[in-house]
């Protein structure tokens, strides 16, 4: 996704397993299980796992409407 300026949305952001940790404030392999088992909304593109922003932000609010 794009904003009007050109400039690419932050929600359409890929990130990594290691941006995906920072952001949880997990160990890397956390985030390697739970996508691996489908917990987490990723994609595996040859061996590594992508994630956009928006889906582990919705992940994530989710999570907490559930608790």
């Amino acid at each position: 996704m794009f904003q009007p300026d050109g400039a690419p949305s932050m929600d359409g952001e890929i990130l990594t397993v290691m941006d995906v940790a920072q952001f949880l404030r997990v160990p890397k392999s956390t985030v390697y299980k739970l996508a691996r088992v489908g917990e987490l909304p990723a994609s595996k593109i040859g061996k590594h796992w992508r994630f956009l922003r928006r889906d582990i932000h919705e992940w994530m609010h989710s999570r907490s409407q559930q608790g």
